[in-house]
């Protein structure tokens, strides 16, 4: 179902996120631990990322890949002094559980745990962000690198890990707590200035800004370079699971399709065919009704074009734009 049209709330708090700041309840993502003498190895060789050069304290985005490289999640990864959380996609918890219990042997050392129902996660999204953090008592988080992390009290709520990173294109930060202080942490970020975010205005934004989604995007019929997800690859880190399907397609400029936003003129279906004239040249993903109009995420034939391309989506027009959260060269 396409998103319906914005109400003035889900608008104000996209607003928010463009120019204050806005918070998501993110706690139906789901979460995994990681533990275990072994969990770096064990996730250097499962995903795209190079977890052997984080330390406590730090993070990174990942994908995990299937044996060909075609996309299953992409996911946020807080690496701590006893353990991994990995932040994943509401839908693909116990996907991902079952998928790396494949891939644990008898000599290694990694336990799993899904501790969804015992945590919440909450998202600041926007430049104001920092005011925000400021007011928290966070504020040496301010400038430090995309996914560092520190514990704080947000009296009376102890335990809070804050991260940096909102989750989307836009700054932002993103706090993971126990659950039982929901309504504590929730309230103190209201009251700091934040405005409240739905999953729906989220998922506006994500499409606006370009973060791919299981089922949608990320799905058996795409990998990461397709994507545009360079800045979760390593392409010096040895061996891992899709890691010969990327480096060939790297090494020989294979990647036939991308991944592009685009500004259509009307309501457009979600799988619709991309052409121009009488060629198929792509296929619509996502899309969104917004404040300016409509929009969508699509995938487009290298060879057909890119930014300022018109096409037709179904029986609707459309320009292909640039999104910010994916990149179509490595960084």
């Amino acid at each position: 179902m396409p998103t319906s049209t914005l109400d003035g709330k889900d608008a104000a708090a996209i607003q928010a996120a463009t120019d204050g700041v806005a918070v998501c309840d993110r706690s139906h993502w789901g979460r995994i631990k990681v533990s275990g003498d072994d969990r770096l190895r064990f996730l250097h060789n499962q995903s795209t990322s190079d977890f052997q050069i984080l330390k406590p304290g730090q993070g990174c985005d990942t994908v995990f890949v299937t044996s060909t490289a075609r996309t299953i999640d992409l996911v946020t990864a807080y690496v701590r002094e006893d353990a991994v959380i990995l932040l994943v996609s509401p839908n693909r918890c116990q996907f991902l559980m079952e998928w790396l219990d494949k891939y644990i042997f008898f000599a290694d050392k990694v336990e799993l745990s899904d501790i969804t129902t015992y945590t919440n996660t909450f998202s600041l999204i926007g430049p104001g962000s920092d005011a925000v953090i400021e007011k928290l008592g966070a504020s040496e988080l301010i400038g430090q690198p995309y996914g560092n992390h520190q514990v704080y009290t947000i009296a009376p709520a102890e335990g809070v890990r804050i991260a940096v990173g909102s989750g989307l294109a836009s700054p932002g930060y993103t706090l993971t707590f126990p659950y039982t202080d929901k309504a504590t942490v929730w309230n103190k970020i209201l009251e700091a200035g934040a405005v409240e975010m739905s999953d729906r205005a989220w998922d506006v934004l994500r499409i606006l800004q370009g973060r791919p989604a299981p089922d949608a995007e990320l799905t058996d019929d795409y990998n990461p370079l397709e994507v545009g997800l360079w800045q979760t690859i390593s392409l010096s880190k040895g061996c891992y699971i899709g890691q010969e399907t990327i480096a060939r397609l790297n090494t020989y400029k294979g990647v036939k399709q991308y991944l592009w936003g685009i500004k259509l003129n009307d309501y457009a279906e979600v799988g619709s065919a991309i052409a121009i004239g009488e060629e198929k040249v792509g296929k619509l993903t996502s899309f969104t009704e917004t404040a300016d109009g409509y929009f969508g995420l699509g995938y487009i034939r290298t060879k057909a074009g890119g930014v300022g391309l018109k096409v037709q989506v179904g029986e609707t027009e459309g320009e292909i734009v640039e999104i910010p959260f994916v990149s179509h060269e490595y960084p």
